[in-house]
């Protein structure tokens, strides 16, 4: 019999597409993680074979419980894979990263801690240069120094108000999740909340593409009255540098004219979610 006082299982879903440099280093990121019963769903929206073997060795050489979701390119179709992983996934809470980002240490015992019925969590990242992107190591990783304000600025990081996410601890911390302007949203780069609220709504709309399509699925959390929690100062992720060479202007109009009719309608449900089949998982 379950104990009614146990943490609830954790999914860790990270998206991926044709960068397995970065995604190498976030996956580096969840082996230093100190919460440790989680499970790694990489959702991968048809990246090539070499992005496969780097997950195949993980899945053979690492502690970690990774599962690969895969389907074939054909664009972006971030969502629809999203999709197909928290079908597959196990976890009563479910926490959404991209492969780009190296989680903290604490990415995972924060989310879980400060996680409550009826919310979601907004959490989270600063963005990097390409040049410290390329200049993070294992090593970086394993010591989190990588996170180190004071290393970042070391080796070329520009001192903005920005660098607060990363030295904000206790009352800092708290002070600054209450009256930073920036609404809380669900943010695919680092966001969480109840399996059964996402599957509710059906989870994201497949039809979305790039620009805003994982905040769409938050709007839809937010009218069926799960509640945003800022917690965008408690735990963050490093954002790596990379090219969208995906990314078309007519994504960004497609996307918010659904956008418009889920808040017009104040709808809580999309008929173009979840499905009951997922085509490939090894």
């Amino acid at each position: 019999m379950k104990d009614a006082n146990a943490a609830p299982y954790v999914s860790v879903i990270v998206s991926t597409y044709n960068q397995p440099e970065w995604l190498q280093k976030a996956i580096w990121g969840f082996e230093q993680q100190l919460e440790k019963n989680f499970e790694i769903i990489i959702a991968d929206d048809g990246s090539t074979e070499e992005t496969s073997e780097l997950i195949r060795y993980f899945k053979e050489n690492s502690s970690l419980k990774i599962t690969h979701v895969w389907q074939e390119d054909h664009g972006f179709q971030k969502t629809k894979i999203l999709n197909k992983a928290i079908q597959v996934s196990k976890g009563e809470y479910l926490i959404f990263t991209d492969g780009d980002c190296i989680p903290r240490n604490d990415l995972v015992s924060t989310h879980l801690g400060l996680s409550r019925p009826g919310c979601f969590l907004s959490a989270g990242y600063f963005k990097l240069s390409m040049k410290i992107s390329k200049q993070i190591t294992k090593n970086d990783i394993e010591t989190q120094r990588c996170f180190n304000a004071k290393w970042l600025l070391k080796h070329g990081l520009k001192k903005t108000f920005k660098i607060n996410k990363l030295t904000s601890y206790g009352l800092k911390e708290d002070i600054l999740n209450t009256f930073t302007p920036t609404s809380a949203t669900w943010d695919g780069n680092n966001a969480s909340g109840w399996r059964k609220d996402v599957l509710a709504v059906n989870g994201f709309d497949e039809r979305m593409q790039y620009g805003g399509e994982d905040r769409e699925m938050g709007e839809r959390l937010m009218n069926y009255g799960v509640k945003p929690q800022q917690i965008r100062y408690s735990t963050v992720t490093l954002h790596l540098d990379h090219e969208r060479g995906y990314v078309k202007k007519e994504m960004f109009v497609k996307n918010k004219a659904i956008r418009r009719e889920t808040k017009k309608e104040n709808r809580v449900w999309t008929d173009y979610g979840i499905t009951s089949k997922v085509e490939s998982t090894n």
